[in-house]
């Protein structure tokens, strides 16, 4: 779904000090997809048309990133977690599943660490999270993303440009499923739309939260209360299959797959990715 079409169906919510669009659309439990650092809700717009056959599908722009507006000079994952949950309220939705990427496994599991202490408000029915530094120990971030987390990191983001962007993007990609030039000109479209740069270095700020609620975010993982699955591109060079290998090895349970992809498996083979998705459901 190029660009135009998936913002054609967008609306938006105002949620404390930001205005951030979400998509929904299909008919069946709902699923709750959550984007990564640094694209778009978009990310999912290779796999959308077919999710919604089967599930009704809410997938928002996490703040900071994508179509968005907000005045916040301070965004954490918690920030991000209240944004989904109001959303949710907002389209009276009490159960669903969660299907999550990059950053959005961050905040996956921030989501089930509340729930696993007693929010009654959802209840989550499933997890499958793709390649995302879960785990501090297998997590690899790229040079400009701890430059980002950095007293430098205004600098950075200021003087951040397209053809670091890109560079950075096909690095991460699989070497077989380099990413296109729709998704590298118009993600980074999407980007600059909303003061990007600006956001870069505030919303990076994610890898300093990993270490001080490490325990936190491990223990919906390491003591899962509802069915949980991983979807990993392995040849991803920041949360590749020493990620996968973690979580089969310590969240009891999983259902892990490994494909032949890079960070982004969702848009280098999204049949893939929905053949895998499909196969856990189907355990459920």
């Amino acid at each position: 779904m190029d660009i135009k079409a998936w913002n054609a169906k967008s609306e938006s919510f105002n949620f404390k000090k930001a205005k951030i669009n979400y998509v929904r659309a299909g008919k069946g439990a709902a699923l709750v997809l959550i984007h990564g650092f640094p694209t778009s809700s978009w990310d999912f717009s290779w796999i959308f048309p077919e999710l919604i056959k089967k599930f009704d599908c809410i997938c928002a722009d996490l703040i900071g990133l994508g179509r968005y507006s907000t005045s916040a000079k301070t965004i954490t994952i918690a920030d991000q977690a209240d944004a989904l949950e109001a959303l949710l309220k907002k389209l009276g939705i009490s159960q669903a599943h969660l299907f999550a990427h990059d950053l959005g496994d961050t905040v996956a599991t921030e989501l089930l660490y509340r729930s696993q202490q007693g929010n009654q408000d959802l209840q989550w029915l499933s997890c499958t999270l793709m390649n995302g530094g879960v785990f501090q120990e297998t997590n690899k971030p790229r040079y400009i993303q701890k430059l980002l987390n950095s007293p430098v990191g205004f600098l950075i983001g200021r003087f951040s440009s397209k053809h670091i962007y890109v560079k950075t993007i096909i690095k991460i990609f699989g070497k077989n499923t380099p990413p296109s030039a729709e998704f590298l000109n118009d993600s980074w479209n999407i980007f600059m739309e909303n003061k990007g740069r600006k956001m870069l270095p505030i919303v990076g700020r994610y890898l300093t939260e990993h270490k001080i609620h490490k325990a936190r975010w491990e223990q919906p993982l390491f003591s899962p209360s509802l069915p949980m699955a991983m979807i990993n591109g392995v040849w991803d060079p920041i949360s590749g299959e020493a990620t996968a290998d973690r979580f089969e090895e310590k969240v009891s349970g999983s259902y892990v797959v490994r494909l032949p992809l890079g960070h982004y498996p969702h848009i280098e083979n999204p049949k893939a990715v929905l053949d895998a998705f499909y196969a856990f459901h189907a355990r459920l």
